[in-house]
């Protein structure tokens, strides 16, 4: 393939943009191979498709990205951090605000107001919160006391979708397409704090943190192929792979992230990395772009979903 220039004019779409980009060099070229791969998945019949994300992206307009995705039945499953189930929750309330990344932290902390990158997130939403958890805990408690057990991360987080009217929420429509989202880590965040203070009153009231691991790994076993949608790293990234060793690996795997392979975290591994491990299938079909999320997945989305 040689390299050509963009070909632009007013009537350009996102799907012929990023088509083109495959062939402009660069991260471009990763990219539009990137949302060539995320449109197999999603035309490959039998196809379970994973995705996962850090808690940061739903404080930013990925949301709503996240959203529209559950909504259309693009995504099978979701694995993330509590922080992303917090933070969909929070907007349903109120707004975040935009930033700057070089902010006075001393003068926010001073006026009440917590900083994500150049995203900004008042403590009321947190006041707003805690009202709202420690109520839905006392429903979940009197559910744990009905049916005789704990509940698993992924059936309390469908109870919390279920109370959501807000379109814009992921939640909420991952709840009605009963799109399982599964969260390896409850007590993290603020989510976690309230969960603490509710133990004071309700000491027995306990989340079965590994009832998750069954629906999970049967979703992996029962499936004719997988498909990784991994954005950012984290325990989510490596809790979507992991499970996927019960198969041999992904058949695809898509990555978007700016982490360094460098200092041989996770987070910043390559997908090629997770081939040695067995996580990706030898033979699968994968891209990593080195880009913010933000920037990458939208255009990958909306070439997707763009009408021919």
């Amino acid at each position: 393939m040689d390299v050509k220039g963009f070909s632009l004019d007013g009537a350009l779409g996102a799907r012929s943009l990023v088509a083109q980009m495959e062939s402009a060099g660069l991260q471009a070229s990763l990219l539009g191979q990137g949302a060539r791969l995320f449109a197999t998945m999603q035309r490959e019949r039998g196809c379970v498709k994973f995705l996962s994300f850090t808690s940061n992206m739903v404080s930013s307009g990925l949301r709503e990205t996240f959203a529209q995705m559950c909504k259309e039945r693009m995504a099978d499953a979701i694995i993330t951090s509590i922080g992303s189930v917090e933070e969909d929750l929070m907007k349903c309330s109120g707004k975040f605000g935009i930033g700057s990344f070089e902010q006075d932290d001393m003068d926010l902390n001073a006026r009440g107001v917590n900083r994500i990158g150049n995203i900004l997130v008042k403590n009321a939403h947190y006041v707003r919160l805690e009202k709202t958890l420690q109520l839905f805990f006392e429903k979940e408690y009197q559910k744990q006391m009905k049916i005789g057990r704990p509940l698993a991360p992924h059936e309390i987080i469908d109870d919390l979708g279920a109370t959501i009217k807000d379109e814009s929420s992921f939640l909420h429509w991952a709840h009605i397409n009963r799109i399982p989202v599964y969260c390896p880590a409850p007590t993290d965040g603020a989510f976690g704090l309230q969960l603490y203070f509710f133990k004071q009153k309700r000491k027995d009231f306990a989340i079965d943190v590994s009832g998750d691991l069954k629906p999970l790994g049967q979703q992996v076993l029962d499936a004719q192929k997988t498909a990784g949608i991994i954005l950012g790293g984290g325990f989510a990234k490596h809790h979507l792979l992991g499970a996927n060793l019960l198969r041999g690996g992904l058949d695809y795997a898509l990555y978007v992230g700016t982490g360094s392979q460098y200092d041989g975290s996770l987070s910043g591994a390559r997908v090629n990395e997770a081939v040695s491990w067995g996580k990706v299938g030898r033979k699968s079909l994968r891209v990593h772009i080195e880009c913010d999320a933000s920037i990458a997945f939208p255009l990958i989305m909306c070439a997707a979903l763009e009408k021919k």
